[in-house]
């Protein structure tokens, strides 16, 4: 067994949270660079410009890339040899969230559904907990501003709707969204389960790497596929026309009821904030 203190684990979301409000990715800037060499449009390669400038004024001021800090929202893998030591794991990543927030003069968005009271410090977090084997702590932390996650939908597809019918609902929605989520986007699809689990996988599908290949080859045909399709809109950056409204798709699929065809879209903005920490 072993054990973790909990102020370990306060100070690694912390710098988390600091870090992926402030620094673009690594793959998102290669995406952006390749997209601004490949756009013909001037009004697209001004924006994807704007957007580079944007990260390098942000990494180094060690200001946010966006005034829109998001709601904290993680996907924490906890080992079955691992015992948290000093209080218990939601009340550290909080704390934790609080204090990134803080420190990195973050903005606080989280408040009440209809007072709209502000909860004053960005808490609480959106976490969700998965229990794997090993004595390893993995938290994957996601800034979920409120104009992409707003563009984001669940639906029950009937089965016989199939491929075609996702495929479509999909393409739909990004045209629907439009300029709103802040393209070029990155697309979170979640296919099965039951109608929380899909947009739970569809969230979760936007921690992958934008450069990554899924590893069974038929979603990763299809991936580039709805790729393809939504780029062919030519919403482009902002919304101002091109070929780059999206940075990727990333799709997982699971088993679902027979009777069923449960479908998240989950949409992510340009800046595809996002960081990990193994303790």
């Amino acid at each position: 067994m072993r054990t973790i203190q909990t102020s370990e684990i306060i100070d690694a979301v912390a710098a988390m949270c600091i870090k992926s409000n402030t620094e673009l990715p690594g793959d998102v800037r290669a995406k952006l660079e390749q997209a601004m060499a490949e756009e013909t449009t001037p009004s697209a390669k001004e924006v994807i410009r704007q957007l580079l400038e944007n990260a390098d004024l942000a990494m180094d001021t060690k200001l946010p890339l966006c005034q829109d800090c998001g709601l904290a929202v993680y996907f924490v893998e906890v080992g079955d040899e691992v015992r948290i030591e000093g209080g218990n794991l939601r009340y550290a990543i909080n704390e934790g969230t609080r204090r990134g927030y803080a420190d990195g003069y973050l903005r606080k968005s989280a408040c009440d559904p209809l007072s709209r009271a502000n909860t004053g410090d960005g808490t609480p977090a959106i976490i969700h907990f998965d229990f794997v084997p090993g004595d390893k702590l993995k938290i994957a932390y996601m800034a979920k501003g409120g104009g992409a996650e707003n563009m984001s939908r669940v639906t029950m597809l009937a089965p016989a709707q199939g491929w075609e019918g996702i495929k479509q609902f999909v393409i739909n929605r990004v045209a629907e969204a439009g300029p709103n989520p802040c393209p070029p986007t990155v697309i979170g699809v979640g296919i099965g389960g039951t109608f929380e689990h899909a947009a739970k996988i569809a969230k979760k599908s936007l921690l992958r790497k934008l450069d990554d290949t899924h590893p069974d080859p038929e979603i990763a045909a299809k991936e580039k596929e709805l790729e393809e399709a939504i780029n062919a809109l030519g919403i482009g950056p902002m919304g101002l026309g091109g070929k780059t409204t999206v940075l990727g798709v990333k799709m997982t699929m699971e088993p679902c009821h027979l009777a069923s065809l449960p479908l998240a879209v989950n949409v992510q903005c340009h800046s595809q904030r996002h960081e990990e920490v193994e303790l």
